[in-house]
């Protein structure tokens, strides 16, 4: 006799939203410190990664780096059926700009493991090439760079290797970058290229150093690390900057929206880890390449450690009244980078998995007892509803949301328009959510 055995819809719905959390487990699972130490070893012992350094050599400068991690994403590549797409992108920078003494053509190396719904949909993990001394024109001296960033770029490495086993519906990038400390040269090339090609960028997350857990200040810390994002994009237009005054979202733009998806993330999948949100661009006047990509509207964040050893950053190696100087390997803490690591790793791949989001999100309830949302619907047989989110307006984070169905619109009854911040997401059939968008009009 066969048996037919009935499960309640909410029992099943529990149990796919648990399949797919899983997932995410597994990810973290699979990020190995030891495969990230022995690729900041490798960057390291090129001696010296700075932009202007050799490009002929197959030991020493950044033609043999920016060749091995090439070859790095070739064999990772092969492991995954050839599912990445591996190319140079390159730029031609002449003498006379800032910090270049001389010509120079800027190499950046790019994977891309093409998204099998929506391929010119991108989400992005970069790290920088190069490195420097003292001297931002040495080109010549020992620079390691462990931290600085060779701790970020063997983080995009690792990152490939474990996300290259699935199939995503976006498009990740697993990016090297390089000129960043010359002047950001290589990320403003891939902006400008991403802009000609037309990319449809979710985000960019740029990983700037994620090995050193010993900072200046005296303190040691392998579980906080900082997500930098601006408020607004930089390029947004006078009548949004106008509007804003009125109906604020003055830090809410999609750069702030991005830190907060992942900052969510971590907390569900890596609550031991503590996220800071830092409401600015980057640190007190210095920069990272993710601005390249918020000058032309991208959303993009800065992921890194949270105390800084500036005796290890742009620094000579040298002993001076018993300290050490120099970004060395001994700084940097494999465990952290790996966690950090995790963090994108976990992101691109709940982005990856992602549904568009909302698009021409209105909100409306002037001189009303509630407020209204709406949106336009999408065709899209893969988005299974829409979660409209509000918070009070001093609240650095979403506290509120309903699950509102497969609509275009919406009623919050009860919630006046004045007291609060509203956004909208979309929500695919397998549960994973795309980034919330603030509304930008209204009816």
């Amino acid at each position: 006799m066969k048996y037919l055995i009935f499960i309640p819809f909410f029992l099943f719905y529990n149990i796919t939203k648990s399949q797919d959390d899983q997932v995410i487990y597994d990810i973290i699972s699979e990020v190995s410190s030891e495969r990230i130490k022995k690729d900041i070893k490798k960057l390291a012992s090129f001696g010296t990664r700075h932009t202007l350094s050799d490009t002929l050599s197959e030991k020493r400068g950044i033609g043999a780096a920016r060749r091995w991690i090439k070859s790095t994403f070739n064999k990772i590549s092969k492991e995954c059926d050839d599912c990445l797409e591996i190319s140079y992108q390159k730029n031609y920078f002449s003498k006379n700009k800032r910090r270049l003494v001389n010509d120079v053509w800027i190499n950046n190396v790019v994977a891309i493991q093409r998204g099998s719904k929506y391929p010119n949909r991108y989400i992005i993990m970069s790290g920088d090439i190069d490195s420097r001394v003292s001297d931002p024109n040495d080109f010549s001296s020992d620079s390691p760079g462990a931290n600085d960033n060779a701790s970020g770029m063997a983080g995009v490495l690792e990152a490939s290797r474990v996300l290259s086993k699935y199939t995503f519906e976006n498009s990740i990038v697993y990016l090297g970058l390089s000129g960043e400390e010359q002047g950001l040269y290589g990320g403003m090339g891939l902006a400008e290229y991403a802009k000609e090609n037309n990319w449809e960028i979710i985000g960019v997350l740029n990983n700037d150093m994620i090995g050193n857990i010993e900072g200046i200040d005296g303190i040691i810390d392998n579980y906080s690390f900082r997500i930098f994002s601006e408020p607004t994009p930089a390029n947004e237009s006078e009548k949004s900057r106008k509007r804003r005054r009125f109906y604020g979202g003055e830090v809410d733009g999609n750069s702030r929206q991005l830190a907060r998806y992942i900052h969510k993330q971590v907390k569900k999948f890596m609550p031991k880890l503590n996220p800071m949100m830092i409401y600015r661009l980057d640190r007190f006047g210095r920069g990272g390449h993710h601005r390249p990509f918020n000058d032309l509207g991208y959303p993009g964040v800065r992921i890194m450690e949270a105390h800084e050893n500036y005796n290890r950053q742009h620094q000579d190696l040298r002993t001076e009244e018993g300290i050490k100087y120099g970004d060395v390997i001994e700084g940097v803490n494999f465990n952290y980078a790996k966690n950090i690591t995790a963090v994108n790793a976990i992101n691109l791949a709940s982005l990856g998995w992602s549904t568009p989001e909302p698009k021409n999100v209105k909100i409306g309830g002037i001189v009303e007892p509630s407020t209204k949302l709406k949106w336009d619907i999408s065709t899209d047989k893969n988005i299974i509803g829409y979660k409209i989110y509000w918070r009070k307006t001093t609240s650095p984070f979403w506290e509120n949301s309903k699950l509102v169905g497969n609509v275009n619109n919406y009623k919050l009854n009860g919630i006046v328009i004045d007291n609060y911040l509203f956004g909208v997401s979309s929500i695919s059939e397998k549960g994973y959510e795309s980034v919330i968008v603030f509304p930008k009009d209204i009816f």
